[in-house]
C-alpha cells in the first residue's frame, strides 16, 4: 500500500484564503449563457429569463466571481450592442465560435444574474478590435453614478445604481495567433498601459488584470510576461495565466501528475513578475490570476485542429452544442489537483476562474427545456469552495511517488491544508493518484490538537463503475462524494485511508496546542 505523511505547522502559513480563488468563467460560446444560465421560457425560468436551476447549482458550487463574456468571443465584442432594448440590439457574426450573436444578453443581463447567483462581476474587455476610448466607455457607463453621457444612458437602460465592476480584464490571450486583434508583447503591452490609465482616470478603484501567456508552452512564454509588464506594472493589480489539460492516449499517469505543470506555471510567472518588480524598483506586488483552468479534451481520436473542428459545428448557428466535453471519475480527481495547486500557492495566484460554468467544458451541464445537473469534477470544487476558509498552511509531503512520462514524478497522494481559527477547523484536502491501490495517509497538525472529525467524505470510483464513469441526464448522481469510514484520529494524528483513484475532504475540530 503506497504510504504518505503530510505535515503542516500552525505556524507555517502561506496567507489567507483568496475567497476570489474559487471562480468561474461565462463565456459566449456554445450553450454556456443560452440555454445556460439564461433561457426564457425554460420551467425553471424567473421573470427575466434567468435559469433557478442553474442558479440554485451555482450558489451550491460556492462560485465567487465571474469573468465574462469571454475569452476569444470578447476580442471581437462591442459591448453597446448588448445595452438597451433587447428588440432594438443588433444580430452579430461571432467570428470566434464561428455562430451567430444575438445579443438577447449583455451587461445589464450579466448585473443582474450575478446579482441573483451572488458572485461578483469580472468583466473583461476587447483590446483585440477596440481600444483606450472603448475601455474608457464601458467604466463609464458601468461605475460611474451619472451625470455624464455613457452613465446617463445605463439609468435610461433601466440601471439607476452604478454596478460597481472592481475586476477587469484588460483583453484575453493576445499573445496567441488564432485571437482576433494579435498584438506582439510590445504592442499589447503599451495598450494595455494606456487603456488601464484611461479606466482608472475614470475610477480609480478598480483592479485590472493585464493578458499573460495563454499557457506555459507559447513559445513567447516568460519574455511576453517580462516585456508586457515592462510597461505596465505601475498600471496592472494582476496577470493571467489560462492552462487545460486532458488526458492523451491513455496516458493516465501523465494526466494524474498534470498539476505539476500548474505548479511550474504559476512559479514561472511569479518569478518573472518578481524580476520586472525588482527591476523597476517597485515598492507595489503584482499578483496572479488564474483566469482559465480546467480540463478540455482539445484532441479526441483525429481532431487534432479543434478551432476547425468548432467551425464546422457551429455554421453561424445561434448557441450550438460546443465542446460540451463530460467528465469522469479521473477528471474530477485530477481537477482537485488542480484546486491543491491553486490553494498552495494562494499568496500570490488570489482571482482564479474555472472554464466555464455551464455546458462549455463545464461542472454544470442544461438541457434546453430540461434538467441542469452536477458533473463529476463540480464536487471538488464545491467542497474546497465550503470547507477551505481561514488560512492557508504550508505543506510538507513525504512518501510513494509515481513516474509520469510528460511531468516527471509526482507524490501519489497530492494534499493542500487550511485553517478556520474562528471555527477551530483544520479542512485537509487529499487526492489519491494511484490506480490500483488504497493509500495510508498521516497528517501531522503540529501547533494543533485534533479533537474529533466533523466531516469526511470520498469521491471515488462508484461500486459497479470505473475511473471512467460519468453523470449523465439520465443518472445525475452516478458519481458523488460518499461518507469516508476510514479515518481516524490517533495518538494526535489523523490516520486516513484513501481508495484507489479518489479525492477526499476531511475536516477537523481542533484547539491550539
Amino acid at each position: 500500500m503506497p504510504t504518505a505523511r503530510i505535515t503542516v505547522d500552525r505556524e507555517f502559513t502561506i496567507g489567507p484564503v483568496p475567497r476570489r480563488l474559487f471562480g468561474s468563467f461565462v463565456e459566449h460560446m456554445g450553450r454556456c449563457v443560452y440555454t445556460g444560465i439564461y433561457e426564457p421560457g425554460h420551467p425553471q425560468a424567473d421573470e427575466h429569463g434567468y435559469r433557478r436551476d442553474v442558479l440554485d447549482l451555482t450558489r451550491e458550487m460556492g462560485v465567487s466571481i465571474v469573468r465574462y463574456p469571454g475569452g476569444n468571443f470578447v476580442s471581437g465584442y462591442r459591448w453597446e450592442d448588448g445595452i438597451g432594448p433587447v428588440d432594438q440590439r443588433p444580430r452579430r457574426i461571432d467570428g470566434a465560435w464561428h455562430t451567430i450573436e444575438t445579443n438577447a444578453f449583455g451587461l445589464h443581463e450579466f448585473a443582474g444574474w450575478a446579482n441573483e447567483a451572488g458572485v461578483e462581476m469580472q468583466e473583461a474587455i476587447n483590446l483585440g478590435t477596440a481600444g483606450v476610448e472603448e475601455a474608457r466607455a464601458i467604466v463609464e457607463y458601468a461605475n460611474h453614478p451619472g451625470g455624464t453621457a455613457w452613465s446617463d444612458k445605463r439609468i435610461a437602460n433601466g440601471a439607476k445604481d452604478p454596478f460597481g465592476i472592481k475586476v477587469w480584464n484588460l483583453g484575453n490571450e493576445l499573445d496567441g495567433e488564432w485571437q482576433i486583434g494579435h498584438k506582439t508583447a510590445e504592442e499589447y503591452g503599451r495598450l494595455a498601459q494606456e487603456a488601464g490609465k484611461a479606466m482608472r482616470l475614470v475610477d480609480p478603484s478598480i483592479e485590472l488584470i493585464a493578458v499573460g501567456s495563454s499557457n506555459a508552452h507559447m513559445p513567447t512564454f516568460g519574455q511576453w510576461e517580462y516585456t508586457v509588464l515592462s510597461h505596465a506594472y505601475d498600471v496592472v493589480d494582476y496577470i493571467s495565466l489560462h492552462a487545460y489539460y486532458q488526458e492523451h492516449d491513455g496516458d493516465v499517469r501523465s494526466f494524474l501528475a498534470s498539476a505539476n505543470d500548474m505548479d511550474y506555471f504559476i512559479e514561472s510567472v511569479i518569478a518573472t513578475v518578481d524580476a520586472v518588480k525588482a527591476k523597476k524598483s517597485s515598492s507595489k506586488q503584482v499578483n496572479l490570476s488564474f483566469d482559465e483552468w480546467n480540463v478540455w479534451y482539445q484532441q479526441r481520436g483525429d481532431a487534432d485542429d479543434q478551432l476547425h473542428v468548432i467551425e464546422q459545428k457551429a455554421q453561424w448557428r445561434e448557441h450550438p452544442r460546443l465542446i460540451e466535453d463530460t467528465y469522469n471519475v479521473t477528471d474530477a480527481i485530477v481537477v482537485g489537483t488542480y484546486l491543491n495547486s491553486l490553494l498552495r500557492h494562494g499568496d500570490r495566484v488570489t482571482i482564479a476562474n474555472q472554464a466555464q460554468l455551464v455546458n462549455v467544458i463545464a461542472p454544470i451541464r442544461a438541457e434546453e427545456n430540461g434538467p441542469a445537473w452536477r458533473q463529476t469534477i463540480y464536487w471538488p470544487f464545491a467542497r474546497v469552495a465550503e470547507l477551505a476558509k481561514g488560512q492557508i498552511l504550508r505543506t510538507a509531503t513525504t512518501g510513494d511517488r509515481f513516474e509520469s512520462a510528460q511531468y516527471g514524478d509526482a507524490d501519489v497522494v497530492d494534499a493542500s491544508v487550511t485553517y478556520d481559527a474562528e471555527r477551530g477547523r483544520v479542512a485537509v484536502f487529499l487526492a489519491n493518484r494511484g490506480l490500483d491501490d488504497d493509500a495510508d495517509v498521516t497528517v501531522t497538525l503540529n501547533g494543533f490538537t485534533a479533537k474529533s472529525i466533523s466531516r469526511a467524505e470520498v469521491l471515488t470510483i462508484p461500486e459497479g463503475g470505473n475511473r471512467n464513469s460519468v453523470n449523465t441526464e439520465q443518472d445525475q448522481n452516478a458519481v458523488a462524494p460518499t461518507k469516508l469510514d476510514r479515518v481516524a484520529v490517533q495518538d494526535g494524528l489523523v490516520r486516513v485511508t484513501m481508495p484507489a483513484l479518489s479525492w477526499a475532504a476531511v475536516e477537523l475540530e481542533v484547539t491550539e496546542a
